[in-house]
């Protein structure tokens, strides 16, 4: 009784102290780029389509299910300073821009607004919030069901690593710390968090941390040697230009986001790497008490090098996929060789992709090793207890 008092004291204070740190992160004046001067503004508001007044559109030929021309529209808006009036507007649709509207749909509008009398209500996309929400609580029940108290705790982890790249992360980001610093905090929160919440305290949940920790941080030095080498900074990337002009008003270190990005990026492969290792040697350790470190420790090797190949190249086409429309633009240009090996972006995603691989690919015997050590002792010891208290 006594031991789980001290538990529940112990995870309140955790709690108690990650909440005022995310509260101080959290507080403190931003600086607003997109805010206008004076009394004029933008903000954006649901709306409801009443009545299409009139449209000029043809069917592209090219792209299935898109029109273009334009749409004159009556829309009521339903939130904000607004909320109730009814305004005629017109809606243009485009190749880069389209939102094709009927009577009854709901969208989200901007309002330009230069004073209280003076104001412009235009279309600015779907309302796409309810069809979000409804995925997320698919996901989150059919966890549940499949998992039962596992995907329950599952759910939790994942609301936590949310949580703590939203409202740690990227303030501290933006406060100025270092990218490298602030995105091996968040691995070992997330992973800890996670695998505890998932396990409890383990010799497989010890050895999973460990080597998912080690093996991040090595995807990191791989790819911050790499990024030196190769002359690629967080400057080459797409949203640098922005990102320059929030760095002269804030204290935000540019150079490091590119690597801290994949520091977590390659969290989630190596985590799931690390725990099978881990969870596979404390079965057939359960099942063979008798067996010898280091046939523990091959054992572990073996399901690791099962799991290798499938996870590389998990993380090489998750890098892929986030580069598919420009590998898509590259490949119609009919880039050459020479240009497109040394493209800042095809650069990028190489140190990414093989950066994560070679930390998965050497996680691998880390915590092989580390669980062929640590749950033969977690056992003996456990089996004390139980003499003991027998």
């Amino acid at each position: 009784m006594l031991k789980c008092v001290k538990q529940y004291f112990l995870l309140l204070s955790s709690l108690l102290v990650l909440g005022l740190i995310l509260y101080w992160f959290n507080t403190g004046e931003k600086v607003i780029f997109n805010e206008q001067s004076g009394s004029a503004y933008v903000h954006f508001e649901k709306a409801k389509v009443i009545d299409i007044i009139s449209e000029d559109i043809t069917k592209d030929d090219t792209i299935s299910g898109l029109y273009l021309g334009s749409q004159e529209i009556e829309v009521a808006v339903l939130t904000g300073e607004y909320k109730g009036e009814i305004h005629t507007i017109k809606n243009y649709l485009s190749t880069l821009y389209n939102v094709y509207v009927e009577p009854g749909s709901r969208i989200i509008v901007s309002v330009d607004t230069a004073s209280s009398q003076l104001y412009i209500v235009s279309v600015y996309n779907h309302y796409r919030a309810p069809i979000l929400y409804g995925l997320i609580f698919a996901f989150i029940t059919i966890m549940g069901i499949v998992g039962g108290q596992k995907g329950l705790k599952t759910i939790a982890g994942i609301i936590f690593t949310v949580a703590i790249i939203i409202f740690l992360f990227i303030p501290m980001l933006y406060k100025g710390y270092s990218p490298i610093f602030s995105s091996v905090l968040i691995v070992v929160l997330a992973t800890c968090v996670t695998l505890f919440l998932l396990n409890g305290w383990s010799a497989k949940t010890i050895s999973a941390i460990v080597g998912t920790t080690i093996g991040v941080i090595i995807a990191g030095v791989i790819s911050i040697l790499s990024g030196h080498f190769a002359r690629v900074t967080g400057f080459n990337t797409y949203e640098a230009e922005t990102l320059i002009l929030v760095a002269r008003e804030t204290n935000m270190q540019i150079s490091g986001l590119l690597f801290a990005g994949i520091l977590i990026a390659s969290l989630g492969a190596i985590m799931d790497i690390a725990m099978s290792i881990a969870s596979s040697a404390q079965e057939i350790h359960s099942n063979n008490r008798k067996i010898t470190n280091k046939m523990l420790f091959q054992s572990g090797m073996n399901v690791g090098r099962d799991m290798m190949g499938t996870s590389a190249n998990t993380l090489i086409l998750a890098f892929t996929g986030t580069s598919l429309n420009s590998i898509l633009v590259l490949y119609s240009l009919n880039v050459p060789y020479h240009q497109l090996m040394n493209m800042d972006l095809i650069s990028i995603e190489i140190i990414q992709g093989i950066a994560g691989s070679i930390a998965i690919i050497l996680t691998i015997p880390i915590v092989a090793w580390i669980s062929s050590r640590l749950i033969p002792v977690f056992e003996k010891k456990k089996q004390l207890k139980l003499k003991k208290t027998s």
